[in-house]
């Protein structure tokens, strides 16, 4: 194995072992701490995509760049392309119901499998006042369940019980697909596709983690031109971004 924190920003390869340092394995008390995809406490390690825990380190599942994040905890993942989507718990994603069965929605999320939705998994949902939700639907919503040996679920509720801008989304709009790498980028911090696209027009944004992005604006038009951009910013620098953004501006 090599140090994790030697390789990164470099290319990893599936089956490589990163060492980490002996801080992460143990504890005040001896114990070995373990990493999870949830919020950690201060001191623990985050294992994120494309890596999983194997002995005393990290086994890489996936090919990409190695990336850490030092704050907190500290986390490690592998940054890569992909197009297919692997369900993670915790993951927001959009799906496209399918099918009813019974009391269950069944959503395409770009997996392997579609997920299952239960009618009592939105805000305010009984069994008399169940949700108008039809084949064809546009859903934001959580997996609670995500892992290889059972079926992904999701939900349109966090813990307390409100939907927290989880449910069906509009019909009007435009739904797309990107990367992974990508979505990523969008959903990070202050991003800066996202704020100079805010200042050409107004627009809704809903971003998922299975690399589907829906977007409305004003008109059409303004839907499709921030379409094009977002597609587009994947292969464009940041001074391209910009005089595309500034042409679009002045006219």
């Amino acid at each position: 194995g090599t140090a994790a924190e030697a390789l990164v920003g470099q290319v990893v390869l599936p089956g490589d072992l990163l060492l980490l340092p002996a801080h992460y394995d143990e504890d005040a008390e001896g114990e070995r701490l373990r990493l999870s995809a949830g919020t950690a406490p201060q001191g623990r390690l985050l294992c994120g995509p494309g890596l999983r825990r194997s002995g005393a380190g990290l086994l890489v599942t996936k090919c990409g760049l190695l990336r850490h994040r030092p704050a907190g905890g500290g986390a490690y993942w592998v940054d890569s392309q992909q197009k297919r989507y692997v369900p993670v718990k915790g993951d927001h994603v959009i799906g496209i119901v399918t099918a009813k069965a019974g009391d269950v929605f069944r959503l395409d999320v770009g997996g392997s499998e579609p997920a299952s939705l239960s009618y009592l998994a939105f805000e305010g949902a009984t069994k008399r006042n169940r949700p108008n939700v039809q084949v064809g639907d546009l859903i934001y919503g959580q997996f609670v369940v995500a892992n290889k040996d059972m079926e992904p679920e999701m939900v349109c509720i966090d813990s307390s019980g409100k939907s927290s801008g989880m449910g069906i989304i509009g019909q009007d709009g435009f739904l797309f697909k990107v990367s992974l790498g990508l979505i990523r980028k969008l959903l990070a911090p202050k991003c800066e596709i996202i704020q100079e696209l805010s200042q050409l027009y107004p627009f809704e944004l809903v971003l998922g983690m299975n690399g589907r992005i829906w977007v409305k604006a004003k008109t059409v038009q303004q839907t499709l031109i921030i379409v094009n951009i977002l597609e587009a910013c994947e292969y464009m620098t940041a001074e391209q971004r910009k005089q595309a953004l500034a042409k679009l501006s002045g006219t």
